[in-house]
Protein backbone atom coordinates (compact mmCIF):
# COMPACT_ATOMS: atom_id res chain seq x y z
CA UNK A 1 0.00 0.00 0.00
CA UNK A 2 1.20 3.65 -0.78
CA UNK A 3 2.15 4.65 2.70
CA UNK A 4 1.39 8.43 1.48
CA UNK A 5 -2.78 7.17 1.46
CA UNK A 6 -3.65 5.75 4.25
CA UNK A 7 -7.33 5.13 6.13
CA UNK A 8 -6.77 8.03 8.01
CA UNK A 9 -6.09 10.34 4.73
CA UNK A 10 -8.07 13.07 3.15
CA UNK A 11 -9.22 12.08 -0.51
CA UNK A 12 -9.48 15.22 -2.54
CA UNK A 13 -12.51 14.73 -5.63
CA UNK A 14 -11.52 17.93 -7.55
CA UNK A 15 -13.72 19.47 -9.60
CA UNK A 16 -13.45 19.69 -13.83
CA UNK A 17 -13.99 22.61 -16.03
CA UNK A 18 -14.26 21.68 -19.91
CA UNK A 19 -12.51 24.40 -21.63
CA UNK A 20 -14.62 23.64 -24.49
CA UNK A 21 -17.81 21.33 -25.15
CA UNK A 22 -19.48 20.69 -28.90
CA UNK A 23 -22.60 18.40 -29.71
CA UNK A 24 -21.15 16.57 -33.13
CA UNK A 25 -23.60 14.26 -33.43
CA UNK A 26 -25.88 11.76 -31.74
CA UNK A 27 -26.48 7.96 -31.71
CA UNK A 28 -29.35 6.18 -32.92
CA UNK A 29 -30.20 5.24 -28.93
CA UNK A 30 -30.65 9.02 -28.48
CA UNK A 31 -27.28 9.09 -26.17
CA UNK A 32 -25.35 12.62 -27.76
CA UNK A 33 -21.67 12.60 -29.56
CA UNK A 34 -19.66 15.18 -27.58
CA UNK A 35 -16.23 16.52 -27.70
CA UNK A 36 -14.99 18.32 -24.74
CA UNK A 37 -11.57 19.12 -23.40
CA UNK A 38 -11.45 17.98 -19.04
CA UNK A 39 -9.28 20.26 -17.42
CA UNK A 40 -9.05 19.72 -13.47
CA UNK A 41 -8.46 22.67 -11.08
CA UNK A 42 -7.49 22.33 -7.18
CA UNK A 43 -11.01 22.91 -5.91
CA UNK A 44 -13.81 20.35 -5.05
CA UNK A 45 -15.11 17.94 -2.44
CA UNK A 46 -13.32 15.47 0.06
CA UNK A 47 -13.65 11.86 1.69
CA UNK A 48 -13.00 10.02 4.54
CA UNK A 49 -12.86 6.19 5.21
CA UNK A 50 -12.58 3.50 7.93
CA UNK A 51 -12.99 0.49 7.37
CA UNK A 52 -15.69 -1.98 8.12
CA UNK A 53 -15.42 -5.73 8.44
CA UNK A 54 -19.29 -6.59 7.79
CA UNK A 55 -19.01 -5.72 4.37
CA UNK A 56 -21.73 -2.75 4.89
CA UNK A 57 -20.90 0.79 2.98
CA UNK A 58 -22.57 3.67 5.05
CA UNK A 59 -22.53 7.20 3.89
CA UNK A 60 -22.21 8.92 7.39
CA UNK A 61 -23.64 12.34 5.85
CA UNK A 62 -25.90 11.49 3.58
CA UNK A 63 -27.25 14.97 1.12
CA UNK A 64 -30.51 16.16 2.08
CA UNK A 65 -32.80 14.73 -0.64
CA UNK A 66 -30.69 12.24 -1.96
CA UNK A 67 -31.34 8.54 -0.34
CA UNK A 68 -28.37 6.86 0.57
CA UNK A 69 -29.09 3.94 -1.94
CA UNK A 70 -29.22 6.70 -4.63
CA UNK A 71 -25.99 8.62 -3.78
CA UNK A 72 -23.25 7.65 -6.18
CA UNK A 73 -20.52 7.75 -3.51
CA UNK A 74 -22.45 4.47 -1.90
CA UNK A 75 -23.14 2.93 -5.33
CA UNK A 76 -19.69 2.79 -6.23
CA UNK A 77 -18.41 1.49 -3.18
CA UNK A 78 -20.97 -1.27 -3.70
CA UNK A 79 -20.26 -1.73 -7.37
CA UNK A 80 -16.58 -1.95 -6.41
CA UNK A 81 -17.23 -4.83 -4.25
CA UNK A 82 -19.28 -6.68 -6.63
CA UNK A 83 -16.67 -6.45 -8.78
CA UNK A 84 -13.73 -7.43 -6.85
CA UNK A 85 -16.06 -10.09 -4.88
CA UNK A 86 -14.81 -7.64 -2.20
CA UNK A 87 -16.58 -8.72 1.04
CA UNK A 88 -14.88 -5.89 3.48
CA UNK A 89 -16.75 -2.73 3.89
CA UNK A 90 -16.15 0.62 4.56
CA UNK A 91 -18.43 4.23 5.90
CA UNK A 92 -17.57 7.11 3.63
CA UNK A 93 -17.73 10.80 5.29
CA UNK A 94 -18.15 13.28 2.04
CA UNK A 95 -17.18 16.95 2.92
CA UNK A 96 -19.64 18.61 0.47
CA UNK A 97 -18.46 22.00 -1.57
CA UNK A 98 -19.46 21.55 -4.98
CA UNK A 99 -22.60 22.43 -5.85
CA UNK A 100 -25.33 19.88 -7.26
CA UNK A 101 -26.04 20.57 -11.17
CA UNK A 102 -23.39 23.12 -11.68
CA UNK A 103 -21.43 21.46 -14.12
CA UNK A 104 -17.99 20.87 -12.36
CA UNK A 105 -18.64 16.86 -12.08
CA UNK A 106 -18.67 17.20 -8.45
CA UNK A 107 -20.85 13.79 -7.95
CA UNK A 108 -18.89 12.14 -10.55
CA UNK A 109 -15.68 13.11 -9.14
CA UNK A 110 -17.10 11.97 -5.57
CA UNK A 111 -17.63 8.57 -7.17
CA UNK A 112 -14.36 7.78 -8.81
CA UNK A 113 -12.44 9.31 -5.80
CA UNK A 114 -14.31 6.41 -4.12
CA UNK A 115 -13.24 3.71 -6.54
CA UNK A 116 -9.61 5.30 -6.48
CA UNK A 117 -9.36 5.35 -2.76
CA UNK A 118 -11.10 1.89 -1.91
CA UNK A 119 -9.44 0.13 -4.21
CA UNK A 120 -6.08 0.95 -3.10
CA UNK A 121 -7.58 0.78 0.93
CA UNK A 122 -9.17 -2.63 0.26
CA UNK A 123 -5.92 -3.36 -1.83
CA UNK A 124 -8.13 -5.06 -5.16
CA UNK A 125 -5.48 -4.46 -7.41
CA UNK A 126 -8.18 -3.11 -10.18
CA UNK A 127 -6.50 -1.82 -13.05
CA UNK A 128 -6.93 2.22 -13.77
CA UNK A 129 -9.18 0.62 -17.32
CA UNK A 130 -11.08 -1.81 -15.36
CA UNK A 131 -11.71 1.12 -12.85
CA UNK A 132 -12.53 3.89 -15.70
CA UNK A 133 -15.38 0.73 -17.02
CA UNK A 134 -17.17 0.38 -13.69
CA UNK A 135 -17.17 4.64 -13.45
CA UNK A 136 -18.73 4.82 -16.87
CA UNK A 137 -21.87 2.78 -15.78
CA UNK A 138 -22.69 5.18 -12.73
CA UNK A 139 -21.96 8.30 -15.48
CA UNK A 140 -20.05 9.63 -18.45
CA UNK A 141 -18.01 12.36 -16.42
CA UNK A 142 -16.66 9.32 -13.95
CA UNK A 143 -13.90 7.97 -16.04
CA UNK A 144 -12.04 10.93 -16.87
CA UNK A 145 -11.12 11.52 -13.51
CA UNK A 146 -9.89 8.55 -13.13
CA UNK A 147 -8.04 8.48 -16.20
CA UNK A 148 -6.68 11.22 -14.15
CA UNK A 149 -4.95 14.24 -17.16
CA UNK A 150 -6.21 16.71 -19.14
CA UNK A 151 -7.78 14.99 -21.96
CA UNK A 152 -9.58 15.78 -24.95
CA UNK A 153 -12.61 13.49 -24.35
CA UNK A 154 -15.34 12.37 -27.28
CA UNK A 155 -17.89 9.77 -27.78
CA UNK A 156 -20.44 10.51 -25.15
CA UNK A 157 -17.25 11.83 -22.81
CA UNK A 158 -15.70 8.39 -22.65
CA UNK A 159 -12.91 8.24 -25.33
CA UNK A 160 -9.81 9.64 -23.64
CA UNK A 161 -6.48 11.61 -24.98
CA UNK A 162 -4.18 12.97 -22.26
CA UNK A 163 -2.93 16.64 -23.77
CA UNK A 164 -0.85 19.07 -22.55
CA UNK A 165 -1.90 21.38 -19.55
CA UNK A 166 -0.91 25.08 -20.04
CA UNK A 167 -0.57 26.79 -16.70
CA UNK A 168 -3.56 28.93 -15.72
CA UNK A 169 -5.67 30.05 -12.48
CA UNK A 170 -9.92 29.82 -12.79
CA UNK A 171 -12.36 32.15 -11.36
CA UNK A 172 -15.48 30.48 -10.81
CA UNK A 173 -19.15 31.89 -10.45
CA UNK A 174 -21.65 29.16 -8.92
CA UNK A 175 -24.86 30.90 -9.73
CA UNK A 176 -27.79 30.36 -7.42
CA UNK A 177 -29.32 27.80 -9.89
CA UNK A 178 -29.10 24.18 -9.87
CA UNK A 179 -29.29 23.00 -13.54
CA UNK A 180 -30.45 19.41 -14.66
CA UNK A 181 -28.57 18.04 -17.34
CA UNK A 182 -30.94 16.17 -18.97
CA UNK A 183 -33.20 18.89 -19.94
CA UNK A 184 -30.63 20.95 -21.38
CA UNK A 185 -29.56 18.27 -24.04
CA UNK A 186 -33.40 17.37 -24.75
CA UNK A 187 -33.94 20.85 -25.68
CA UNK A 188 -35.08 20.70 -29.31
CA UNK A 189 -32.93 24.25 -29.92
CA UNK A 190 -29.75 22.46 -28.46
CA UNK A 191 -27.04 23.22 -31.46
CA UNK A 192 -26.72 19.39 -32.58
CA UNK A 193 -23.76 19.63 -35.56
CA UNK A 194 -21.10 21.12 -34.55
CA UNK A 195 -18.10 20.00 -36.91
CA UNK A 196 -15.93 17.49 -35.19
CA UNK A 197 -12.33 18.27 -34.81
CA UNK A 198 -8.81 16.22 -34.35
CA UNK A 199 -7.46 16.21 -30.68
CA UNK A 200 -4.61 17.79 -32.20
CA UNK A 201 -6.21 20.56 -33.34
CA UNK A 202 -7.21 21.65 -30.08
CA UNK A 203 -5.32 24.97 -28.99
CA UNK A 204 -6.47 26.62 -25.36
CA UNK A 205 -9.15 29.27 -26.41
CA UNK A 206 -10.62 27.47 -29.13
CA UNK A 207 -14.24 26.16 -29.30
CA UNK A 208 -17.07 27.23 -27.51
CA UNK A 209 -20.04 25.70 -25.50
CA UNK A 210 -22.78 24.54 -27.50
CA UNK A 211 -25.03 23.94 -24.22
CA UNK A 212 -24.81 28.00 -22.91
CA UNK A 213 -27.00 29.33 -25.21
CA UNK A 214 -29.87 26.93 -23.90
CA UNK A 215 -29.37 27.52 -20.26
CA UNK A 216 -28.47 30.85 -20.32
CA UNK A 217 -32.46 31.27 -21.77
CA UNK A 218 -33.70 28.85 -19.46
CA UNK A 219 -32.02 30.41 -16.40
CA UNK A 220 -31.11 33.64 -16.23
CA UNK A 221 -29.09 33.97 -13.39
CA UNK A 222 -26.76 31.90 -15.15
CA UNK A 223 -26.61 34.32 -18.21
CA UNK A 224 -26.15 37.12 -15.86
CA UNK A 225 -22.97 36.03 -13.85
CA UNK A 226 -22.08 35.09 -17.20
CA UNK A 227 -22.03 38.32 -18.71
CA UNK A 228 -20.40 39.85 -15.19
CA UNK A 229 -17.67 37.87 -15.67
CA UNK A 230 -17.11 38.53 -19.58
CA UNK A 231 -15.94 42.00 -18.38
CA UNK A 232 -12.39 40.21 -18.05
CA UNK A 233 -12.28 38.74 -21.08
CA UNK A 234 -13.77 35.72 -22.39
CA UNK A 235 -15.97 33.75 -20.14
CA UNK A 236 -17.63 30.06 -20.65
CA UNK A 237 -19.99 27.75 -19.44
CA UNK A 238 -19.07 24.35 -17.72
CA UNK A 239 -20.63 21.19 -18.66
CA UNK A 240 -24.42 21.94 -18.97
CA UNK A 241 -24.13 24.19 -16.03
CA UNK A 242 -24.60 26.52 -14.01
CA UNK A 243 -21.06 27.30 -12.76
CA UNK A 244 -19.19 29.49 -15.47
CA UNK A 245 -15.49 30.80 -15.14
CA UNK A 246 -12.84 32.51 -16.92
CA UNK A 247 -9.23 31.65 -17.33
CA UNK A 248 -6.31 34.04 -15.73
CA UNK A 249 -2.56 33.55 -16.49
CA UNK A 250 -2.13 33.77 -12.74
CA UNK A 251 -3.26 33.99 -9.25
CA UNK A 252 -3.29 37.90 -9.34
CA UNK A 253 -4.98 38.63 -11.89
CA UNK A 254 -7.75 36.10 -10.77
CA UNK A 255 -7.87 37.39 -6.85
CA UNK A 256 -8.12 41.03 -8.57
CA UNK A 257 -11.19 39.85 -10.58
CA UNK A 258 -12.78 38.09 -7.77
CA UNK A 259 -12.33 41.05 -5.18
CA UNK A 260 -14.64 42.92 -7.66
CA UNK A 261 -17.49 40.22 -7.15
CA UNK A 262 -20.91 42.00 -6.46
CA UNK A 263 -22.23 40.72 -3.03
CA UNK A 264 -24.96 39.23 -4.89
CA UNK A 265 -22.56 36.41 -6.22
CA UNK A 266 -20.81 33.97 -5.06
CA UNK A 267 -17.47 32.82 -6.61
CA UNK A 268 -13.87 31.28 -6.36
CA UNK A 269 -10.40 30.72 -7.44
CA UNK A 270 -8.33 27.93 -8.26
CA UNK A 271 -5.20 26.79 -10.30
CA UNK A 272 -5.71 24.53 -13.20
CA UNK A 273 -3.75 20.81 -12.27
CA UNK A 274 -1.73 18.97 -14.75
CA UNK A 275 -3.42 15.48 -13.32
CA UNK A 276 -5.52 14.49 -10.63
CA UNK A 277 -4.45 14.25 -6.67
CA UNK A 278 -4.77 10.60 -6.47
CA UNK A 279 -3.15 10.01 -10.19
CA UNK A 280 -0.46 8.07 -7.88
CA UNK A 281 -2.44 5.67 -6.99
CA UNK A 282 -2.56 3.30 -9.58
CA UNK A 283 0.34 2.13 -12.16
Amino acid sequence: MNPAWTWGSAYPAPAKLNLFLHVVGRRADGYHLLQTLFRFVDYGDTLHFAPREDGQVRLLNPLPGVPEESDLTVRAARLLQQAANCTRGADIRLEKRLPMGGGLGGGSSDAATVLLALNHLWQLGLSRERLQALGLTLGADVPVFIFGRTAFAEGVGEALQAVPATPAWYLVLQPPVAVPTVDIFRAPELKRDTPAMAAADWRPGLGGNDLEPVACARFPEVARHLAWLQRFGRARMSGSGACVFAEFPDQAGAEAALAQLPPDMQGWVAPGLDSHPLYGLLP
